[in-house]
């Protein structure tokens, strides 16, 4: 018997055996239960997929480095223009969707970068980052 009495001379020793009966009863439940369920996993209904050959299109947008100098210079991809010709090349671009790399010197005023801002909205040019250089 797992369960000692109270009245017996043992002189209080441990009791040395465990009742494994309760864990073998769960572990056999969790058994069936996944025996029962495992099959369901993998039952899948027979469809003919359409197969079709394909590549992978990896286009990448356009991106446009426009940098401003100190005295208000624009410099398209490292090509000097003039601030006319930049609404001529934001309209050329916008169909491609392109990404505006705006690179602006610390001395320009914000009211040069917010025209060439306003000029690429215009152009329904939306991805604008603004490029700058860690503090060292």
């Amino acid at each position: 018997m797992a369960f000692g009495s109270f009245n017996e001379g043992g002189g209080g020793q441990p009791m040395a055996e465990i009742n494994t009966t309760p864990l073998v009863d769960v572990m056999l439940v969790l058994l069936v239960i996944f025996i029962i369920t495992a099959p369901i996993f993998h039952q899948a209904v027979p469809i003919d997929l359409p197969q079709v050959a394909s590549t992978k299109i990896d286009e990448k947008p356009e991106v446009i480095q426009l940098a401003v100098d100190a005295e208000g210079g624009l410099f398209w991809n490292g090509e000097a223009i003039s601030r006319t010709v930049l609404d001529e090349r934001f309209a050329a671009a916008a169909g491609k969707q392109p990404e505006l790399h705006l690179r602006a010197d610390r001395k320009v005023p914000y009211e040069k970068v917010a025209d060439v801002m306003a000029a690429a909205q215009r152009a329904q040019i939306v991805k604008i980052a603004f490029v700058t250089q860690p503090a060292q």
